[in-house]
């Protein structure tokens, strides 16, 4: 095996050139451009602060300007809001301007109508005072009259009363006052003391109804003007035998305390008129028969008393 020198070369057998000599612009260019850089460096810093506080300037300009931009833009809605309130306030005054005169019209309108009314009713008025006037002197006239007339029937009935007597009665009690005929008969109608019922009888075997009671008429004697009767009340029989005209026949019935009286003033062959009196202390008066002779009913069957 052979062996081969080694031919490379290695870094411990290289020999550095001598060095070379450096030209003297080098060093100054080399100032001059350092020199350079930092005039431009300072030149760019401040042209970099100068820009940073211009666009910071203009950041609080553009700002400032956003916000008047704002402002302005409130102000214009407030001013068109005050703009439709003014014109919405001219239109509600000519609308009331318009309800004025309407209101003027209307209130002249009403006036004149007030005052023809006014006018009307004084004439209204004149002619109801005339016809009150005329009215109260005609109630005058009639209030006069009638005061002569309630004076004359006053005096009238003082002299029919004075004209009426009072006597004493089949059962020995003062009578009221009685009557002689038909026109006392009235009278004492008129008065208003007692109950009247006027009966004009026929000679039957059967009672007629006279008011409350029933009365039979027996027989007449017109030369001797007496009579004789029967009498029904409270179921019972009271027989008057023989009496005489204008004489007051008493008896008593149930809850009174004064006497009812039948008085008959004229007899004639069959027949027998007169009336029946009782106490207002009876309550209200029952219904009347009629003058006449009224129709016959059937008496209840008592046992005939004399009285």
């Amino acid at each position: 095996m052979s062996i081969t020198p080694d031919t490379t070369p290695h870094a411990d057998d290289y020999e550095a050139p001598p060095p070379a000599s450096t030209p003297l612009w080098i060093p100054i260019l080399i100032v001059l451009l350092f020199a350079g850089l930092g005039v431009v460096s300072y030149a760019g810093y401040t042209s970099r602060t100068r820009l940073e506080r211009l666009e910071n300037d203009l950041s609080a300009s553009n700002a400032h300007a956003d916000l008047l931009s704002k402002e302005l833009e409130q102000t214009n809605t407030r001013v068109a809001a005050l703009r439709g309130q003014l014109d919405v306030t001219s239109q509600k005054l000519g609308l009331t301007q318009d309800e004025l005169a309407r209101a003027r019209t209307l209130a002249q309108t009403i006036q004149k109508q007030q005052q023809a009314s006014d006018a009307q009713l004084g004439e209204q008025i004149g002619q109801v005072k005339q016809e009150s006037e005329q009215k109260i002197g005609e109630v005058s006239t009639d209030l006069t009259g009638a005061k002569t007339d309630i004076a004359s029937t006053k005096k009238d009935l003082d002299d029919t009363k004075s004209k009426l007597t009072s006597t004493i009665g089949d059962l020995g009690v003062q009578s009221g006052l009685i009557a002689r005929n038909r026109e006392e008969v009235e009278a004492l109608k008129r008065l208003n003391e007692r109950n009247i019922f006027d009966f004009n009888l026929t000679k039957s075997k059967n009672p007629q109804r006279v008011g409350p009671i029933q009365i039979t008429l027996r027989s007449t004697d017109p030369k001797r003007f007496r009579f004789t009767m029967t009498v029904i009340a409270d179921d019972k029989a009271i027989e008057k035998k023989d009496r005489n005209v204008d004489e007051p026949m008493q008896f008593y019935v149930r809850g009174t305390h004064t006497p009812y009286e039948i008085v008959v003033f004229e007899v004639t062959k069959d027949r027998a008129t007169g009336y029946l009196s009782t106490s207002k202390d009876t309550g209200a008066a029952p219904a009347a028969a009629p003058s006449a002779a009224a129709s016959p009913t059937n008496a209840p069957t008592a046992s005939p008393a004399r009285q």
